[in-house]
């Protein structure tokens, strides 16, 4: 074997210079140490990278491919920006120097390239965190190929009671309470939650002749497209999750209206049903069912409007044309419907009230079913379940019987004296059924509000 030994090899004439031929292979012995002064070019760059050892505590003026940056969020939050216009192989790392990313979060700004196929920033966010990211092609743009410190592209929340189906989280609310998002995640995992909220269904009215069915809470949902293929309601609609941020939001559950004890003339009012809300979105009380009262009859006793609206008595001194009307305030997709009308010729009390309005159907009126309207059937907890129906019309016969309530929670109403009147369903904003003997000392009172958040937590 030859061998040459020199200090230095330079081209005989232009400045490339050819080591070896084709399928040759050049070994460098145990123990040799390679300096790069300059630039490499054909080395399997991807995978590595050199790290620039100096904080950065602000846009680096777009990073650099094959470059690792060390970025100090000690004291703001700040965006390092992707290389413009990359090339399949381009690598470029990021590490929390200080480990303050949950504190003041890093943005990776995409620079118009995709970030694992979305079109959206990447957020670091959790203390500690690495990141390396590849740039594959248009479609996928830049791929994380090594995350480290359990990176967290999902949501991570705690609250009112959990339960998991499959990659989803559920949390529900049946009492007052906080739900409290400690990760918000990022557009790789998720960003928004889906939501059900009802309110407290309407308290019932109660009547010599047959009090109206209460209201059912107001119901409000989104569209599911954001936590799983589950059976939403038809009020979800095109309705938008809601994306969140790292605080607590509260919970109001609104509490069931309570229905009338005794004669109107006397004084007793029924009462509407409480709110419920989460974040942005809030749902109204469902309206009180109507009572009797002396002609002209007193304010207070008429079918109240809310979420969904009260049904109306069958007593004289309702006009034929007062109900109790739904989605009040409005919204839109609506949460609910009116009440029904009472039963009532030429000013003569008949025999029958209307039923409460419920979340997907209005009221039936007392000369038709007394039924109350019929609520929403969601999957949003992992189960199809009915929400908000509307309380049953009472009945002055017997024979006849008073108004079943809505699928969703509603009360039935009475027939006759028979004090067979319902209340509404706990937690599912129903509404108390009609009562026929305003005297006997038993009412219907409107079910408690819920709600319901689903999001994807893996």
């Amino acid at each position: 074997m030859s061998k040459i030994e020199v200090n230095a090899i330079e081209p005989q004439c232009g400045t490339d210079l050819t080591v070896g031929a084709s399928g040759d292979t050049i070994t460098f012995p145990t123990g040799t140490t390679i300096v790069n002064n300059g630039s490499q070019t054909g080395f399997g760059r991807t995978g590595t990278v050199d790290w620039d050892t100096t904080p950065k505590t602000a846009d680096p003026a777009n990073a650099v491919s094959g470059t690792g940056y060390f970025a100090n969020t000690t004291s703001a939050a700040f965006t390092i920006t992707l290389p413009t216009s990359p090339s399949a192989g381009d690598i470029v790392s990021i590490s929390d120097y200080a480990g303050t990313f949950s504190t003041n979060n890093l943005t990776v700004a995409r620079n118009g390239s995709n970030i694992r196929g979305s079109a959206a920033d990447l957020v670091l966010l959790v203390s500690d965190q690495t990141v390396t990211l590849i740039y594959v092609d248009g479609t996928q743009g830049w791929n994380v190929v090594q995350e480290s410190n359990n990176i967290n592209n999902f949501i991570s929340a705690t609250g009112g009671t959990e339960t998991t189906s499959g990659d989803f989280k559920i949390h529900t609310f049946t009492g007052p309470g906080t739900f409290t998002v400690s990760c918000a995640g990022n557009p790789l995992g998720s960003i928004s939650v889906d939501y059900m909220v009802v309110a407290g269904g309407g308290g019932a009215g109660s009547s010599s002749s047959g009090g109206g069915g209460g209201g059912a809470g107001g119901f409000r949902e989104s569209s599911g497209a954001a936590s799983g293929c589950y059976s939403a309601s038809p009020l979800g609609g095109c309705v938008s999750a809601l994306p969140v941020s790292v605080q607590g939001y509260p919970i109001v559950i609104g509490s069931g209206g309570t229905g009338i004890c005794g004669p109107g003339a006397g004084g007793s009012r029924s009462t509407s049903g409480s709110l419920s809300s989460f974040s942005t979105i809030t749902s109204a009380g469902g309206g009180f069912g109507g009572s009797e009262g002396p002609t002209p009859r007193p304010p207070g006793l008429a079918a109240e409007p809310g979420g969904s609206g009260g049904g109306e008595t069958s007593h004289s001194s309702a006009p034929p044309s007062v109900t109790g009307a739904g989605n009040t305030p409005p919204v839109s997709p609506s949460q609910g419907n009116p009440g029904g009308l009472g039963n009532t010729s030429a000013g003569v009390p008949t025999s029958a009230s209307g039923g409460g309005g419920g979340a997907t159907a209005a009221g039936n009126p007392g000369d038709g079913s007394k039924a109350g309207g019929a609520g929403a059937t969601t999957s949003i907890s992992a189960s199809s379940t009915a929400y908000g129906g509307g309380g049953g019309g009472s009945s002055r016969e017997i024979p006849e019987g008073g108004g079943s309530g809505g699928v969703g929670g509603g009360g039935n109403g009475s027939s006759g004296s028979n004090n067979d009147n319902q209340n509404g369903t706990t937690n599912t904003g129903g509404g108390g059924g009609g009562k026929r003997t305003a005297a006997a000392p038993v009412a219907s009172n409107g079910g408690s509000g819920i709600v319901i958040i689903r999001y994807k937590f893996q």
